[in-house]
């Protein structure tokens, strides 16, 4: 048994690493003996978290942007019950009110996604744009950590003309072959971009494309409500959600303010890799001729592409569920896989080497941009969901009820 001492050292440890983790669920997500189609709490976090990616070897990353507080982690890696600032503490160094004297270029600045590559690495991408506003110069980068080495291994840092002020880059997927990286601008301007990971060239693509850019006919609400910020502005998030088809055939994404799901052919996107001049077909108008109209999802955020079914997966903000897309019948409607009101703005998924799902809610409507005299440390969380061989059809927790 342990000592009274002993117990009160353990618990002031996870407290000051800043989670505090459901003991059994984290347990039962890491033996995989969470029941099929259940909801699991991975971890509680004390700030907002967005982004979570799990590697092929089972390590878990999560990121906590700079939105409504200056947080003294930015990213870090959930192990054994605790967030550890990854790679290092120095990385997580810089601060909001530390701005003039720590360097963007090497440390974290507003992260938004972390996601782990096909070959077994963790990419980080930072926008570095503190509450969504100004970018701080230098900061915008996608960098790539080692994981055998927990050492950064490049940062691909992007200028101007792939981040200009406005911008928000928020989500990224890379190709099967380990060559391209596709990036979702939801900022004042929505694009894509499209990095040569080689050469750490980058492109702006439909930028200002109806296809990236918030459908003004959409409202995002929640409870029935208009979502809108204390001086009423609404939800106005662009290009967000983006998905890559297990083959890097086909790149999909949407706006969180819209409610289209948009498809495109990766080639079409990546012709200028291989000529010295821009051709004509990489033009945004030829592009948006391309683009293909996939479905209604309603205001969504993130999206997965599931190795194990091949099923898309949706989170739906509005109505606190995970929604699930058939892509292999063209025009197929979404169904609800899990309805639950514990998912308070289902945020970024991951997919655990067995198939698991996993999940962020990042609570974005309960933040101090939504709701006057909310705290600026906002308490989040991370689910698993053990996916069933039959994704399809309609699950409502007890709790939704």
């Amino acid at each position: 048994m342990m000592s009274s001492t002993t117990t009160r050292a353990a618990l002031a440890a996870v407290l000051l690493s800043g989670t505090i983790v459901a003991g059994s669920a984290w347990a039962e997500a890491q033996t995989g003996s969470v029941p099929a189609g259940a909801l699991a709490k991975v971890a509680s976090f004390e700030h907002q978290v967005t982004g979570v990616t799990v590697t092929k070897d089972g390590r878990v990353f999560v990121n906590f942007p700079r939105w409504t507080e200056d947080s003294a982690v930015s990213v870090a890696e959930v192990k054994d019950g605790r967030i550890t600032p990854f790679p290092d503490a120095e990385w997580n160094a810089w601060r909001n009110a530390r701005k003039d004297e720590v360097s963007a270029g090497d440390h974290w600045i507003c992260v938004q996604s972390v996601v782990a590559s096909p070959d077994g690495n963790l990419w980080v991408l930072d926008p570095a744009a503190p509450a969504m506003a100004a970018l701080v110069k230098n900061g915008p980068k996608l960098v790539e950590i080692d994981l055998k080495t927990n050492k950064p291994a490049r940062i691909i840092a992007f200028d101007e003309a792939v981040a200009p002020q406005g911008s928000y880059l928020n989500d990224v997927r890379f190709s099967p072959d380990g060559k391209t990286a596709y990036i979702t601008d939801s900022g004042a301007s929505g694009a894509l971009v499209v990095v040569d990971l080689a050469s750490g060239k980058a492109r702006r693509l439909l930028d200002g494309d109806p296809t990236t850019q918030p459908d003004k006919s959409v409202t995002v609400t929640y409870e029935g409500k208009p979502l809108r910020r204390p001086d009423g502005r609404g939800v106005e998030f662009a290009a967000d959600g983006i998905a890559l088809s297990p083959d890097g055939g086909t790149l999909y994404w949407q706006a969180i303010k819209g409610r289209t799901l948009y498809s495109l052919p990766t080639s079409a996107l990546t012709g200028w890799l291989t000529s010295s001049l821009v051709p004509e077909a990489l033009s945004d108008r030829s592009l948006s001729a391309k683009v293909e109209t996939v479905g209604d999802n309603g205001p969504a955020d993130g999206l997965i592409i599931s190795r194990k079914d091949g099923r898309m997966y949706v989170t739906s903000p509005q109505d606190d569920s995970i929604k699930v897309r058939d892509l292999s019948t063209k025009g197929s409607a979404l169904t609800i896989l899990i309805q639950d009101k514990r998912l308070r703005w289902p945020d970024t998924f991951a997919e655990g080497p067995d198939g698991t799902l996993y999940v962020t809610t990042s609570r974005i409507q309960d933040s101090a941009f939504y709701k006057a005299g909310a705290p600026a440390a906002l308490p989040t969380d991370l689910w698993s969901i053990k996916l069933t061989s039959d994704a399809a059809g309609s699950t409502t927790s007890p709790s939704a009820r």
